[in-house]
């Protein structure tokens, strides 16, 4: 696996998890494009040129991000340590003060996942958070 620089073409290649099959409906061509202007966007490649997925953090303003992530079930699946320890030294190489993430209330893995990463849980459940209506809960990595 190798950590290239995203572009809105990666994010057209993932083969997404079935956890997050309700975005495909909600990412817009904009929107991908639009990551590619972030500082931290990137791409985990696979050795065949197939993206296991995309991720980075939104900067909001000056100490704060929002982490994202749009994984390929071959992500979650089979190269979850690969990815696991590329995303933590990303966030441990980011200089921000407060990155924060949002997991789908019921999806247990990533709620596993983003303690594993280092976020602390701060919020339960925020309803109708998601672009379809669905709750998530609010989690935060401070330094």
């Amino acid at each position: 696996m190798n950590v290239v620089s995203y572009t809105a073409e990666h994010l057209h290649q993932v083969d997404l998890q079935g956890a997050q099959a309700y975005l495909s409906d909600w990412v817009t061509p904009d929107m991908a494009a639009a990551l590619e202007n972030e500082t931290w966007s990137f791409t985990a490649m696979q050795d065949n040129g197939v993206p296991l997925g995309c991720a980075g953090v939104l900067n909001m303003w000056q100490g704060r991000g929002i982490a994202w992530a749009y994984l390929s079930k071959y992500a979650a699946e089979e190269k979850f340590l690969q990815v696991h320890r590329a995303v933590l030294r990303f966030l441990d190489a980011c200089y921000l003060q407060r990155i924060e993430m949002t997991v789908d209330c019921d999806f247990e893995q990533g709620h596993r996942w983003a303690k594993m990463l280092g976020f602390t849980m701060e919020a339960e459940r925020m309803r109708a958070y998601r672009p379809d209506g669905g709750d998530v809960a609010l989690y935060a990595r401070v330094l």
